[in-house]
């Protein structure tokens, strides 16, 4: 009798979209995609709370009762599910203290958000199997870092004007035209798409072309942009009255689940172009035999090893009529 694993294996491996999903989730594993998954998590998470504390700090400061203001904030922590709400919850306790808060949030800012983008370069550079003599020295990811913020603040900065956008079509009626929703909708995934186009850009190392940075940035942007849209969901329609049950424990418990789940759809956008790139699949589920794409992934693992210029480190493989390395 056929054991069901290889059945399902010669499947997935005689079927490019199969072989190609199995691929990057496969590579995922290899690249340890999950302990980049949390360091990026704990970066965003203590950056996300200053950034918007911050946020919401100058926007009182130039003007807290105005109508333009009160949609400003409406819109920018419209798309921060959760802690967002909590925060519009509470903006009036967060204006009294001002300046205490600004400067106290951009401190808190500019530590989380420096360590969010030196993660997510580390992250591209173990997905791409980057040797680690070939990674960009401090000053270049310092400057790769100012980079990324600015893309950062560009995300907010459109997210708020599409946002506002909603509303402005809310007071003249046009919310409920489905032609209206879904132009909005249309911008906000074009919007989303561009960005993480942007991004990987600034993370990846330079020796990829910016045309291999696009298929993965429509996988992120897609899955960024139904994200938002499930979180907004979720906090309308199930924890609309859970603030008082819950409390802490659901902003915290809530807002560390939407940032991690936001960096793993990441990351996998990213693995999904060097899977591309490289045609690295099919890979194997049942080993041995190891296929020709399982064997240049793992050379591109032991490649990273390279931490000076004269050392080369190098693998093969028992079944390539080579010695097999002790």
């Amino acid at each position: 009798m056929q054991n069901p694993v290889e059945v399902v294996d010669r499947f997935q491996q005689h079927h490019w979209p199969t072989a190609l999903v199995f691929a990057v989730i496969k590579k995922f594993g290899d690249d340890e995609g999950s302990t980049l998954t949390a360091l990026m998590t704990y970066y965003g998470f203590v950056s996300l709370f200053p950034l918007l504390l911050v946020f919401v700090t100058v926007v009182g400061i130039l003007g807290a009762n105005s109508s333009f203001t009160h949609s400003l904030e409406n819109s920018a922590l419209g798309h921060f599910p959760i802690l967002g709400d909590q925060l519009k919850a509470n903006v009036h306790a967060v204006h009294s203290g001002s300046l205490v808060g600004l400067f106290i949030g951009l401190g808190f800012a500019l530590y989380g958000s420096l360590g969010l983008s030196q993660a997510a370069q580390r992250a591209m550079a173990q997905i791409w199997n980057v040797p680690g003599v070939d990674r960009p020295a401090l000053l270049t990811r310092l400057s790769r870092s100012l980079m990324f913020l600015l893309v950062l603040t560009g995300d907010v900065l459109i997210s708020t004007g599409l946002g506002s956008l909603s509303s402005v079509g809310a007071h003249v009626g046009l919310l409920r035209n489905p032609l209206f929703q879904v132009g909005v909708r249309t911008l906000v995934l074009t919007a989303n798409i561009g960005l993480f186009w942007l991004a990987f850009r600034v993370l990846t190392p330079a020796a990829v072309t910016t045309h291999d940075l696009l298929p993965g940035a429509v996988l992120g942007g897609t899955g960024w942009t139904a994200l938002q849209a499930i979180g907004v969901y979720l906090v309308g329609h199930n924890l609309r009255h859970a603030g008082q049950v819950y409390g802490t424990f659901a902003v915290v418990l809530g807002t560390l689940t939407w940032i991690y789940i936001g960096s793993e759809v990441s990351l996998y956008a990213a693995e999904a172009n060097v899977v591309l790139k490289n045609r690295l699949w099919p890979r194997t589920i049942v080993q041995p035999p190891l296929t020709d794409a399982d064997k240049e992934v793992l050379d591109r693992i032991a490649a990273v090893g390279e931490r000076r210029p004269e050392q080369r480190v190098e693998s093969s493989f028992a079944d390539d009529d080579q010695t097999a390395p002790k």
